[in-house]
């Protein structure tokens, strides 16, 4: 025992001393802070949008750019918000939020309910006097604002309507204008605004015609769709495409928030038009389309009287995700980490004069020791930066990393998370260390990693399904699979699994796990001193006889 200890001890003083170790110890608690840093960054940095809207039909533009101007009302009624909590003379703590109490919420739903209520008058409002009455009257419960504070700065639009170049014409065809937009739209020239140079990012061309191609339902519409791809086949493969109906040109595609925001008005003006024609009341349609009924999400599991699902609720369900990538990555780090420092000392020769002192499975040990301290303390600094990085970065609300840490703690996925990534680890690290222990150098072994990281991939690639299903077909059958117990049982575990599973996959992951183990020592303990090429599987399979 004390040389297995002597050889663990060793083993993590020797990776503690490397790069690599203080790399990987620090670069989670830095990526975690710069994605919550970059995220702001990038909100405050993101440049606006400049667009040209050519509305030849003169159908929507107006209703387009209203609702563009109702978007940025919303953003700046919430960062007055923001600007009012951060720089209030008692502002709220987190304390007095419960998340056992607090019911879920979306966001989208959210934001659209706060934009609807942004209409016209509500620009009159965010001027200069407008602004301080709205931070007097949201300041006013947390007793005013603190007299020190910065200048409240009007957030950037996130998409602003610039003039048609000049040399264009505006009742040239939609076809002409989109041909004399591309040098625009590809940066070879810019537009300006304010004096100021910049790019054009998009172009909405909206013809006469357009009220020509609106798709309605029914046989007729069927028809003209119909007959418009009939005469695109007909036309063949070299003819000019035809264009039919309004056109927006981006310059990224990969940003469609513009484009999803003017169809969108778009559509509900042409809606709230369709309604007119026939004769409905627009107000008494929209009141209808406003009425809502809340369905409450409840669980039966929980105790009678407390069954809707909260914030708490949420986030147990979710967090087994994150344990899962965070176990994932711990495993293969210091497996992989293991699966070097073997392959290096052998090749060095180390491994001989460590031999001539213990046995081959007091070293063996030793190194699974040493490495798990390693893992161990990886991602105890992990777990605890996060904390720490949250607290820090949750400004007047520095107890809710606190509150978070309390419901996963009350839920016990830290426990389960603690036990699956040491049986995880003895698992992996003991395939990696044999692996090790037959190769001479990292090409070999890189070679022989190609089945094991096939493997490994599995539970990255269920991640995101087994909580949608966690007592689901191919969920129960990955838990029973002990190369993949650990990883799905984790993802499980927020739905509480039936106890036949959690304790027969325990079992069974124990027992595959101690033979593992078995089966590697004698591995190691034959190919620890080989030299030359790898062994065949023949070979191998003999050498796990007893």
């Amino acid at each position: 025992m004390r040389a297995i200890f002597m050889i663990a001890l060793r083993e993590y003083a020797e990776n503690a001393k490397t790069k690599g170790f203080w790399i990987g110890l620090f670069l989670f608690p830095v990526i975690i802070f710069a994605s919550i840093a970059v995220q702001r960054l990038l909100e405050d940095s993101t440049p606006t949008r400049h667009f040209v809207l050519v509305d030849q039909s003169g159908a929507y533009g107006a209703e387009i750019r209203e609702d563009i101007d109702r978007a940025y009302r919303s953003s700046v009624l919430m960062a007055l918000n923001g600007y009012a909590l951060e720089h209030a003379v008692n502002p709220p703590q987190a304390k007095e939020i419960d998340l056992e109490e607090t019911p879920p919420i979306d966001m989208a739903e959210m934001q659209q309910s706060i934009e609807s209520h942004m209409g016209p008058e509500m620009g009159a409002m965010l001027d200069e006097e407008g602004i301080e009455s709205m931070l007097e009257l949201m300041s006013a419960p947390f007793d005013g604002l603190v007299e020190d504070r910065p200048e409240f700065e009007m957030p950037r639009p996130a998409f602003l309507e610039v003039p048609l170049p000049k040399e264009l014409n505006e009742d040239a065809s939609v076809e002409e204008l989109s041909e004399q937009l591309r040098p625009y739209l590809r940066g070879e020239k810019t537009v300006i605004v304010d004096g100021e140079e910049v790019s054009l990012f998009a172009c909405v061309l909206l013809p006469r015609d357009i009220q020509d191609f609106v798709q309605r339902p029914g046989l007729l519409a069927d028809l003209k769709r119909a007959k418009a791809l009939q005469d695109k086949v007909d036309a063949g493969p070299d003819a000019k495409p035809v264009r039919r109906g309004g056109q927006y040109w981006g310059s990224n595609l990969a940003d469609s928030d513009l484009k999803n925001r003017i169809q969108r008005s778009i559509n509900k003006t042409l809606q709230r038009r369709e309604l007119e024609t026939r004769g409905l009341d627009v107000a008494a349609v929209a009141a209808v389309n406003d009425t809502t009924l809340r369905l409450s999400a409840l669980d039966p599991k929980k105790e009678e009287g407390k069954e809707e699902v909260s914030t708490a609720d949420q986030i147990r369900q979710w967090a087994p995700v994150g344990f899962v990538y965070l176990l994932w990555i711990g495993i293969f780090t210091i497996s992989q980490m293991l699966l070097n420092n073997t392959v290096e000392e052998k090749s060095n020769r180390i491994i001989e004069v460590l031999l001539s002192s213990v046995t081959a499975g007091e070293l063996m040990m030793g190194k699974l020791a040493g490495i798990a301290g390693i893992g161990l303390t990886m991602i105890g600094v992990w777990m605890g930066s996060l904390v720490g990085i949250l607290g820090l970065s949750a400004g007047p609300e520095a107890e809710f990393p606190t509150m978070l840490l309390e419901v996963l703690t009350g839920s016990g996925l830290i426990f389960w998370f603690v036990l699956y990534f040491c049986l995880g680890y003895l698992l992996y690290a003991g395939i990696f260390l044999a692996i090790g222990s037959l190769c001479n150098t990292i090409k070999d072994a890189q070679n022989l990693m190609g089945p094991v990281m096939l493997i490994m991939m599995v539970p990255i690639i269920t991640m995101m399904f087994i909580p949608k299903d966690p007592n689901g077909t191919l969920a129960t059958i990955l838990s029973w699979i002990p190369l993949y117990t650990p990883f799905t049982m984790m993802n499980r575990a927020a739905a509480d699994p039936p106890m036949f599973d959690k304790i027969g996959t325990l079992v069974l992951l124990v027992v595959f796990t101690l033979f593992t183990l078995v089966m590697v020592g004698r591995v190691f303990r034959a190919g620890i001193l080989r030299t030359g090429q790898p062994p065949k599987i023949r070979e191998l399979l003999s050498w796990m006889k007893p």
